[in-house]
């Protein structure tokens, strides 16, 4: 949670925020601090040359001068020894008194002892040696009522300062978060985009001017989400996520109608064909004749599967198909599929393993699934060949599985099977594979009632292909 606060852009925000107005108030502490020096720099040299002034003219002060003096913080005394300290530059000396301009000065701080720092500058002195009529004299001022008022308006400043600090980080933190709120509701719409099923005219138009260098022709374009803050990932990821969804529907589509034209491309010649042979010569040939009307029933009736099962799809992929869902005993539609098929199938011997299981789905969906698996088997496996029906119960799923002894799968195309219109060698010709579309509608229909498919198939051994599906709580079952 740490991690991902500081990573927060509006944490770092504010944080720039926060040390850019501390940055500001420390800066204009140290103009302010630079100034009422450089004041009471010019109030001490202006006090000593008052006071040099008036020592030339009336010498020292009496005793109850010196008292008088003492108010005001200022001590004038006969100095004896070597004076140390510094001189004015000579730029700036023409600006002060002539008694004083070009004499030796020092600032002499108390004995620290247990003063504390602010003690020591409130008992700054400061010292100006003159010489008069060929005496040296040093004259001390002490501006401890000045250093305290200012320290005191200084530490309420720093307060002040220090108030408004604490202040503005919530203040900005609203501010950055009120400003940030647009893009964030730009994520949460893209990232709705991005999962949803669908994409109205108006979600997709909300978003065209924000993605307008995305074309069909570069849907492989997306926006770089190493540097970026946490707000902005997650609308940089939303939207990469929506893109990635549409250019796998994008050339999904392309594929699909291009495989779609390719099969519906053969029947149609061929009717055609067979069309043109009775037009020539079949008109009074009755074996021509007949031969062309039976190629023409089968490829047409090849070409209404072949439809249907696209139209499904379609239907599927719009999710416009809807389930009518319902609690039934699986093993008992595993039963009624098996005696239909031994009923057309003479040529396979068949097996079954069934145990009573209750699921909740689509009954017609789920025995076309079946229906599907045992046709695959039927069409792979050779003659005399074992299939087996099994139903089992595995935790809290259902195990629907067809194994056959047929020709099997090769490992790399196992993945691949599911996928439209694929067939893995020439043995799967149209003759005996059909359109390549029933696992693609089996698995859509397993998908959508949260199931999967399982597939094991080795080659001159047989292949297994298995629907699990949710079962119905066991509450349920008892009712």
């Amino acid at each position: 949670m740490r991690d991902k606060a500081r990573s927060s852009i509006v944490w770092k925000l504010n944080t720039k925020l926060f040390l850019r107005l501390l940055n500001i108030f420390v800066n204009l502490n140290f103009c302010l601090a630079l100034v009422c020096v450089a004041g009471l720099f010019l109030h001490a040299e202006h006090i000593a040359g008052d006071a040099a002034e008036k020592l030339a003219r009336t010498g020292l002060p009496s005793l109850e001068s010196t008292e008088w003096l003492d108010l005001n913080g200022i001590e004038i005394s006969p100095h004896t020894v070597e004076p140390e300290g510094f001189h004015l530059p000579l730029s700036i000396q023409p600006y002060f008194s002539s008694l004083t301009a070009a004499e030796i000065r020092s600032i002499e701080l108390p004995d620290p002892g247990n003063l504390t720092m602010l003690e020591r500058i409130r008992d700054v002195t400061y010292n100006v040696t003159v010489e008069l009529d060929n005496r040296s004299y040093i004259i001390s001022y002490r501006p401890q009522n000045t250093l305290q008022i200012l320290i005191t308006l200084f530490g309420i400043i720093v307060l002040i300062e220090f108030i408004m600090l604490l202040s503005n980080i919530s203040s900005n933190g609203r501010m950055i978060r009120q400003t940030l709120r647009p893009i964030e509701q730009l994520a949460e719409a893209t990232r709705s985009l991005s999962h949803d099923g669908t994409f109205s005219p108006e979600q997709l138009k909300d978003l065209a001017g924000k993605l307008d260098d995305i074309n069909a022709t570069r849907l492989d374009t997306r926006i770089s989400v190493g540097e970026t803050q946490s707000e902005l990932k997650s609308l940089a990821s939303a939207i990469n996520g929506m893109l990635d969804r549409i250019n796998d529907s994008y050339r999904s589509q392309v594929r699909f109608v291009s495989d779609a034209s390719h099969e519906l491309r053969t029947p149609i010649s061929v009717i055609q064909g067979y069309a043109n042979l009775l037009d020539r010569w079949g008109k009074k040939d009755e074996k021509t004749l007949q031969e062309s009307i039976d190629a023409i029933k089968h490829e047409t009736e090849n070409m209404k599967g072949l439809v249907e099962q696209l139209l499904f799809l379609a239907r599927g992929d719009n999710n416009t198909t809807a389930l009518q869902m319902e609690r039934f005993e699986l093993s008992a539609l595993a039963h009624v599929v098996l005696q239909e098929t031994q009923m057309i199938d003479g040529g396979h011997e068949y097996a079954s393993t069934l145990t009573s299981v209750y699921i909740n789905a689509d009954k017609g969906l789920i025995k076309q699934a079946t229906r599907i698996l045992i046709d695959n088997a039927m069409k792979y496996t050779p003659s005399g060949k074992r299939i087996t029906l099994s139903v089992s119960r595995e935790k809290n799923f259902a195990r629907l599985t067809v194994q056959d002894e047929g020709i099997g799968i090769e490992p790399q195309a196992v993945p691949l099977i599911f996928e439209r219109f694929f067939r893995t060698d020439e043995s799967r010709t149209r003759t005996t594979g059909g359109s390549g579309l029933g696992l693609s509608i089996a698995q859509w229909i397993t998908e959508r009632h949260g199931g999967h498919l399982e597939v094991l198939s080795r080659l001159d051994v047989g292949t297994r292909i298995s629907i699990i599906l949710p079962l119905v709580p066991e509450a349920e079952n008892q009712t």
